[in-house]
Formats: structure tokens, C-alpha cells, sequence
């Protein structure tokens, strides 16, 4: 099966660059694409400078839902947003006032991968912030999500000058020698070669999976490494092994269309038409062995990939059956309002829309979105908001007008809440909803 390689450059142009991402791009790109993925053939997809995080995001979730290994090669520059102080990618347009609109949201990247299995999902960054994301990153850590393999570094804003991905490039430079090594044994040969270049620097090397414990050193003079410290898990228990669903983010599809010539196979996935990225509000919905249930796998179990099989292989019910168990058994050991089983219930929402059952799947994540709500998580939290938006985006899917008009409501109530990042949501919910109630 082959893998799918992402190289992803991104920096802002003019006075906010702070890195030449995009010069590490001739020489990954001169590295055997079989090499760059590990695997035995590869599709490669390039992402120079681009200008859209749509357009990056339309990238990333082809490359997500596309089979076998995934590696993403991530060089570029980190800002926070100055309404939420969350990190975002810097893209080409983005300036310390835009960063909200025109750069890439971190956990936008945490999310597309959340349902893979990290045995085959990697990212590799290289990584310079800003002064303000440089102190929180210190903080509170870069959330990849503690189940997907993480190498690399995230260093300060350089004194005076351009900064060069020196990391980037020394593992483009060691991969062109044929070889891939293991991803924690390519990381600590590149940190060999370029200890004053990452003194200071905050390392990252976390294999991913259900028990580890992933750290994050930062390397003191001389490079060598220094006092671990935790990163910071991301909320939840991802899900492992099941194909990503269409996240919309904001709240419209934006999947790849057939024929895109990205260089990743892009076809149907279980229960759900090719998509194809909104222009405007109009366009939502018009376009993806059984082990014992509890409420975390253990012993080195995942219900995951027994639910993926299910789904691949068509059997829907069993799927749903199979997370209905995990779930139920989660709220009996952590409560129905905690994270493991509100996991649950979002991989269940999930399934719905594989299965082709948009109604059933638009009321569990209102359920899942009113539950966290509940719980005291704010309504710009990004687990809520990204509940609300599969709501609104499978709630755009469903034919039949009883349901619609059922659900309405209930949504633009959410939608009075939980706005989301794009003007003109609940505007959207209250129109149709109108169309929906003056039909016969």
C-alpha cells in the first residue's frame, strides 16, 4: 500500500517572515519520495508558501483520509492569535493583526489527525515562533495530540535576520543518503549535526500510542538535551485507525474533489459524497477481532482499528454497536459527561455520517456540543466548536424535510452560542431553516 508524504512550507511575506520555510522545499523534494514516506512507494503532495488556510486544510484532510503511512514535513513559523491565544501556522498573507483569518490554526492539524493510528501517521517540524508564541508554547507545549509521532524543533525568534530551517534541512540531507531510519533515531542524528543551531530550542520527540508519555526537552548550550517536560495532551482520547470525517472548519465541507491533482487518490469515503470547498454561506451541506469494551483500551488494545474494519468492510451497525459498548462502559467508569465517554459519542457521530445517516448523525453532535457546553467549556473551546460545525455541516446533508425542520432549531440555538470562526453561520441556519418551514 503506498504512503502519502506532505511537505508543507509556509511563512508570511515581508517584515513577518521570520524563517525561509520554503527554501527546505528543493531539498526534501530531492529525496526519493519511497524515502520520505518509509514506505515502499509514495505519493508526494507540496505546499510552497501557499496563501489560504482552506486551502491548506483541503490538503491535509485528502492526505489524512488517504490510506497507508502518512508523513507530514512541516516547516514554517508559529503566532498566536490575539483574540483566543491559540498558535496558528503563519501562511503567506498573515500579519501580526490577521492571524485569526489568514494563518492556520494548530489544532486544525490535531483534529484532521485524530482519528488515524500514530504506527502510521507522523509529523516532522520545524518550527520558529514568535516572541508572544514562543512564551506559551514554553507554557503550556505544542498539543500534536498524544497519540500522533512527533519529532523535531520549535525554536525562538532569531536575534537579528532571517532564520534557515537548519533542522528541516538536515533531515533532507540524511534521508538522501536512500535510508530512513526510524523516525527517534533520524531525529537525535540530525540534532547531532546541528547542535548550535538548536541550543535553546524546544525539541520534540513523542512516538505517539495509548501509553506514552511523549516529552519535550529543551536543549541547553552546547544543543544537548535538558530537562524533559510534559507536552501537553490534547482533551480526550483520540480515536485510532478510523477514516477522518469531513471536519468542517469552519463549519462548511471543503474534501477534495475527484480528479484533484494533489498527487493524493481521493475517492468517496464510506457514506459520503465527494465534497467540495463553500464559497459562502449558501453552500453548506451542498457539496466521508473485538476486544473487551471499557472505558480506555488496555494492554495494548484498540477498539479503533476493529471499529475501522467494520466501517471499511461496510458493517455499519456493528461498528456503531462496538463504540455503543465502549461508550456505555466509559460512563460507568468516568461518568457520561466526561471525556472518555463524550469520546465515545463524537467516534459514534462519526460513524453515523460514514454510514450515510446525516440526521442521526447531526443530533449526536448537538448532544456531544451540549454536553461540553454543560461542562463549562466555553463556547470558543475548540472540541465545542468543532462539534457545532459537523452538526451544522450534516444537518446541510439531510434530504428529508421533517427532520431538517426537528433539528433546526436546535442548532441556531447552538449557533447563538457558538458563532464559529466564520461570519455568517447562524445567519445561514436561520435562512434555511426559514425556506424549511415555509415549504408545504
Amino acid at each position: 500500500m503506498p504512503g502519502t508524504v506532505l511537505l508543507l512550507a509556509a511563512s508570511p511575506v515581508g517584515r513577518g517572515r521570520l524563517v525561509d520555510a520554503a527554501g527546505v522545499l528543493p531539498v526534501l523534494a530531492a529525496v526519493a519520495p519511497a524515502v520520505l514516506s518509509g514506505a515502499d512507494t509514495a505519493n508526494v503532495v507540496e505546499l510552497a508558501d501557499p496563501l489560504e488556510p482552506q486551502a491548506v486544510l483541503t490538503r491535509l484532510r485528502a492526505a489524512a483520509a488517504a490510506p497507508g503511512p502518512l508523513t507530514v514535513y512541516l516547516t514554517g513559523q508559529l503566532h498566536l492569535d490575539r483574540r483566543q491565544h491559540r498558535p496558528h501556522l503563519a501562511l503567506a498573507r498573515t500579519t501580526a493583526a490577521t492571524v485569526r483569518y489568514t494563518a492556520l490554526p494548530w489544532h486544525w492539524i490535531r483534529e484532521e489527525l485524530r482519528l488515524r493510528s500514530a504506527a502510521d501517521t507522523a509529523l516532522v517540524v520545524d518550527l520558529h515562533a514568535d516572541a508572544e508564541a514562543w512564551k506559551h508554547i514554553t507554557a503550556h507545549g505544542l498539543d500534536c495530540g498524544p497519540y500522533t509521532a512527533v519529532y523535531g524543533r520549535v525554536a525562538p525568534p532569531a536575534r537579528r535576520g532571517l532564520a534557515e530551517p537548519a533542522y528541516m534541512k538536515t533531515v533532507a540531507t540524511l534521508l538522501r543518503s536512500g535510508h530512513r531510519p526510524p523516525l527517534g533515531t533520524l531525529h537525535e542524528q540530525a540534532l547531532s549535526r546541528i547542535p548550535e543551531e538548536t541550543r535553546g530550542n524546544l525539541l520534540l520527540a513523542h512516538a505517539g500510542g495509548w501509553t506514552a508519555a511523549g516529552t519535550a526537552t529543551t536543549a541547553p548550550a552546547g544543543g544537548a538535551p535538558g530537562v524533559a517536560a510534559p507536552v501537553i495532551p490534547a482533551q480526550g482520547i483520540p480515536a485510532q485507525g478510523i477514516p477522518v470525517p469531513e471536519l468542517p472548519a469552519p463549519w462548511g465541507p471543503a474534501a477534495a474533489r475527484p480528479g484533484d491533482q494533489s498527487g493524493v487518490p481521493v475517492g468517496d469515503r464510506p457514506g459520503e459524497p465527494a465534497g467540495r470547498p463553500p464559497a459562502d454561506p449558501e453552500s453548506v451541506g451542498d457539496p466521508s477481532a473485538d476486544p473487551e469494551p471499557s472505558g480506555r483500551p488496555s494492554g495494548g488494545s484498540d477498539p479503533h482499528a476493529a471499529i475501522s474494519a467494520a466501517v471499511r468492510g461496510g458493517l455499519h451497525e456493528e461498528a456503531d454497536g462496538l463504540a455503543a459498548r465502549y461508550e456505555e462502559a466509559a460512563a460507568r467508569e468516568h461518568g457520561a459527561g466526561s471525556e472518555q465517554a463524550l469520546h465515545w459519542r463524537e467516534v459514534r457521530a462519526d460513524l453515523a455520517m460514514f454510514a450515510g445517516d446525516p440526521v442521526r448523525s447531526c443530533r449526536a453532535w448537538l448532544a456531544v456540543a451540549e454536553a461540553r457546553l454543560a461542562a463549562g467549556q466555553a463556547a470558543d473551546a475548540p472540541a465545542v466548536e468543532a462539534a457545532v460545525d459537523r452538526a451544522h455541516h450534516q444537518w446541510g446533508r439531510i434530504e428529508d424535510p421533517a427532520p431538517a425542520r426537528e433539528l433546526g432549531p436546535a442548532l441556531a440555538r447552538l449557533r447563538l452560542r457558538v458563532p464559529g470562526r466564520r461570519r455568517g453561520a447562524l445567519e445561514n441556519v436561520q435562512r434555511q431553516l426559514g425556506r424549511l418551514q415555509a415549504a408545504p
